[in-house]
């Protein structure tokens, strides 16, 4: 099924080759689309969830990883993305990121704000976060 802003999000995130969906939850949709179109997307969560075919799915903690010198090969990708991440996770997969070399981008729940700097852009509906690598 299409929408409008998970298409924006795809259209945006397709500029990356390879990709970790970080906290994926029930909702694949964004994977999906871009492995659809031909990028190499890993869906992680703390919990197992079923994704589609072309999206590989890996059970993860992103905070325990977070807090290895080396969160390990998969997260050495060009991109992590979340979708509505609490503010909780924020530090934990911008940190994640840095370790890797990887780029950060992501939607918060809506009503909280980044609590990393970021830069923002309006994608469709949504506001996209991308962070910036200040050491804080």
């Amino acid at each position: 099924m299409k929408s409008a802003p998970r298409d924006a999000l795809v259209t945006r995130l397709e500029r990356y080759d390879t990709l970790v969906e970080v906290g994926v939850g029930r909702n694949p949709s964004v994977a999906a689309a871009l492995a659809a179109a031909g990028k190499s997307v890993t869906a992680t969560d703390i919990y197992e969830f079923d994704v589609p075919e072309g999206v590989r799915f890996v059970r993860d903690d992103i905070v325990a990883r977070s807090e290895q010198s080396d969160p390990g090969r998969l997260y050495s990708v060009d991109a992590l993305y979340a979708l509505n991440l609490p503010g909780e996770l924020h530090r934990p997969v911008r940190d994640v990121a840095r370790a890797t070399g990887a780029a950060f981008v992501f939607t918060t729940l809506g009503y909280e704000a980044p609590t990393i700097p970021v830069r923002r852009e309006q994608v469709g509906d949504e506001t996209l976060y991308t962070a910036v690598d200040r050491r804080d």
